[in-house]
């Protein structure tokens, strides 16, 4: 793996923003970019991106973003809607003495990033998003639309039940992380088609992420034990906080109604896995790209990665610093 993992950076750090505790790890001097996680991961999910973008001249941070890790869990289910989730993001860049900072996110945390920069483009240089396009008012459609779409073991329906999901994931905090992310990484044969998340009539969500008989190269039981020690945090309720963020989604889809049909105005970046699970709902990898330049008319580039999966910048961390590093150099000072 030609990608490089600095065990002696980053640094951690704790500040309040908007109430809230947040942790988070930063590395490097120069322009600001926020690196934002999805589901279920943390800070340590950008291991192999801290190093390589401050030796290029940026000032690297990845939060926990709230309900997260070393992060504050708000006990309100309604206080994970993606006003609070950008607004936080607001908040952390004036915490941190900056006014403006480029916005890197991956799985949910690219719907925040692509909120942001709508809601907020005068302090988003650019927008990069890994694995889940721009979608149109910044919302992911009703889950009851979804579900009838995919059916009732859809996922993101399974996630409504308060303390279901929450109980299956967090019985054993290390097998949940390597089923996971064996399991939608483009080296599950599975994913070759993606298939969307469904768990079968009868079915436990435990049962549709067996632990697999070996890690993938770009995972070490190491980096397993990392993920565990962070969510640990939490206890039982170690998955709740992100949870919470499915419960509401028909909430955001009303709160972000003014935002629909709206685009992305400033310069963004897309990249993703033609394993990846989003690909299923887009249809084809080529439906997937071909909506890009519309939602986001300052499209730099859009890419999907041959044989990667839903992890992104963990199972491709090379070809990923390459695409963020040529998109950080080519946005003007006065993006």
């Amino acid at each position: 793996m030609s990608a490089v993992y600095d065990p002696r950076g980053p640094s951690h750090h704790t500040v309040e923003v908007n109430g809230l505790r947040l942790h988070y790890a930063e590395q490097g001097e120069g322009p600001l970019v926020l690196l934002l996680h999805g589901f279920p991961e943390c800070w340590y999910s950008w291991r192999h991106q801290f190093a390589p973008l401050a030796a290029a001249g940026y000032r690297v941070v990845a939060p926990d973003q709230r309900g997260y890790a070393r992060s504050e869990q708000p006990a309100d289910v309604d206080a994970y809607s993606l006003l609070h989730l950008t607004g936080d993001v607001i908040g952390l860049i004036h915490a941190l003495g900056e006014e403006r900072a480029v916005l890197v996110g991956h799985d949910w945390g690219a719907p925040v990033a692509w909120t942001t920069a709508m809601l907020r483009p005068d302090v988003v240089r650019g927008v990069a998003g890994l694995s889940v396009p721009p979608i149109g008012g910044g919302a992911m459609p009703p889950v009851g639309f979804m579900r009838e779409r995919f059916g009732n073991g859809y996922y993101q329906h399974y996630f409504q039940a308060p303390g279901v999901a929450d109980a299956e994931l967090a019985r054993d905090v290390a097998a949940t992380f390597r089923g996971l992310l064996y399991g939608a990484s483009g080296d599950n044969p599975a994913t070759d088609p993606p298939q969307v998340w469904v768990i079968p009539e009868g079915a436990s969500l435990r049962d549709t992420i067996p632990e697999p008989q070996r890690l993938p190269p770009w995972l070490t039981e190491a980096d397993v034990q990392v993920f565990a020690r962070e969510f640990a945090h939490h206890g039982e309720a170690a998955f709740t906080g992100g949870l919470n963020w499915y419960r509401n989604i028909d909430r955001n889809w009303e709160l972000l109604s003014v935002l629909r049909g709206g685009r992305v105005e400033v310069p963004a970046l897309f990249v993703g896995g033609d394993r990846d699970l989003v690909v299923a709902f887009a249809g084809t990898p080529d439906r997937l790209l071909a909506g890009l330049p519309e939602a986001a008319p300052r499209l730099h580039h859009a890419e999907l990665l041959p044989g990667c999966g839903h992890w992104t910048q963990q199972e491709r961390p090379a070809e990923v610093n390459a695409l963020l590093l040529d998109f950080l150099r080519a946005l003007p000072d006065t993006a």
